[in-house]
């Protein structure tokens, strides 16, 4: 009997895979793979039950002979281990970046004759109901607020972009490439306090309240699934930190990273240029452990940021903080630096893994931006964020398009570079 393969990347079984068990049944025995955590992440798809729980979900379905696991999206060791006659899959990855895992399958059936069998897609409203369903729940506070801890453990480096509103949540959301046969995607969102304060055209320091920053927060929760990292400045009055900590565990956010200064907080970027003022170790460690003490779950992170090096203070200031902070209860640290070289941060990542081979390390590549996420997972880096990018590139775009429009007292000249609506509205899901 010939033997049929088809991959499964979900947590509910709907119509579609019905369909799909059932067309393959017509052609041999079926064995299903189920994408493992790892490679479900990559696939834009983050799971909400265990792989043990999908497997067997996957056996209970009539006409499945047999369930394994596909630890890569790419089909190569699963086809080489099962040879299988037939591959089935829907006829949905013939665009965009699943193209390049439809190749992929192709070329190893081409190898020694197997086929390649395309269902058509189901379309239906039961079915988009379920897709709705499993959206909302990755939503909820409950799975996205853990999912930034489980990241840790099972990327070599999580990716963290910047968004400041709803539509840049669903840019950082949906936005998948295909890069050397592999699809790519960022892994959680920054929420980062100058970007939020340049959206509402007012300075960087801390004059936006938190009340208007869990709006912005809220916005982006509405829309999207990933893991929040909030910028919390530099956490303000311990008293009204321990409060915040509760609310942004409450929404459901992952993370929150304070600074260690005190008094009138400047955008770090100013290093020396302007007066700042680090907070003593014994206040900083205070803040963290009240923060801790306070939270509920043990999902919620509280990591703690390093303006040493920023600040000229030296790589042994820095890391005294490290162990310090660490020892109040820190989740993680971030280690900031304005060099456009990045040797004092990979120093600093040598000396501190030396010591602490497990605590998280953040860094945020903004000035010493030629060094890549495997460079510095290298390194011991956990988190890499992009903490301002989006809004950087907005801005010059904007400021163009209103002078070329003043300019030529129309719109026609700007018009080849800017985006159909069209292709805008289709980031927004309609229910």
């Amino acid at each position: 009997m010939k033997t049929v393969y088809t991959c499964f990347c979900t947590d509910v079984i709907h119509d579609g895979h019905i369909h799909i068990i059932e067309e393959a049944h017509k052609y041999g025995k079926v064995i299903v793979g189920a994408l493992s955590d790892e490679a479900l992440i990559r696939y834009n798809k983050f799971p909400t039950i265990s792989l043990e729980e999908r497997i067997r979900l996957y056996e209970g379905i009539d006409g499945v002979e047999k369930v394994v696991v596909q630890d890569s999206m790419m089909y190569d060791r699963i086809i080489e281990e099962l040879h299988p006659d037939y591959v089935v899959h829907g006829d949905n990855w013939k665009t965009g970046p699943e193209s390049a895992i439809r190749e992929n399958v192709l070329a190893l059936l081409s190898a020694y004759g197997g086929e390649l069998i395309e269902v058509g897609y189901t379309y239906s409203p039961a079915v988009k109901k379920i897709d709705q369903q499993l959206k909302e729940k990755l939503a909820m506070p409950e799975y996205r607020r853990k999912r930034l801890r489980q990241l840790i453990e099972m990327t070599p480096v999580v990716k963290v972009m910047e968004a400041h509103s709803g539509l840049t949540g669903l840019i950082v959301e949906k936005t998948v490439v295909e890069r050397g046969g592999l699809l790519d995607q960022f892994d959680a969102m920054w929420v980062s306090s100058l970007c939020d304060s340049t959206a509402k055209g007012k300075p960087d320091i801390e004059l936006v309240d938190m009340s208007s920053r869990l709006r912005t927060i809220d916005d982006i929760m509405e829309v999207t699934t990933k893991p929040i990292i909030l910028d919390g400045d530099t956490g303000g009055l311990t008293e009204h930190f321990v409060y915040n900590v509760r609310t942004l565990e409450r929404m459901g956010v992952s993370a929150v990273i304070i600074e260690d200064k005190t008094g009138l907080k400047k955008n770090s970027l100013f290093g020396t240029d302007v007066e700042q003022t680090q907070a003593s170790i014994e206040e900083f460690s205070a803040k963290i452990a009240a923060g801790k003490a306070a939270q509920l779950t043990d999902d919620f992170m509280i990591i703690a940021r390093i303006e040493s090096l920023i600040l000229e203070k030296g790589m042994e200031d820095a890391l005294a903080r490290a162990a310090a902070f660490t020892a109040a209860g820190a989740d993680g640290i971030m280690i900031h630096s304005r060099k456009k070289d990045p040797a004092e941060i990979l120093e600093f990542c040598d000396r501190f893994r030396e010591t602490d081979p497990k605590t998280p390390i953040v860094v945020v590549p903004s000035s010493f931006n030629v060094i890549t996420e495997e460079e510095l997972a290298e390194h011991g880096v956990n988190i890499v964020i992009y903490a301002n990018q989006l809004t950087r590139s907005a801005f010059p775009a904007m400021r163009q398009t209103a002078e070329d429009i003043l300019k030529y007292h129309r719109a026609k000249e700007v018009d080849e570079r800017l985006l159909p609506i069209k292709d805008i509205i289709t980031l927004i899901d309609e229910l």
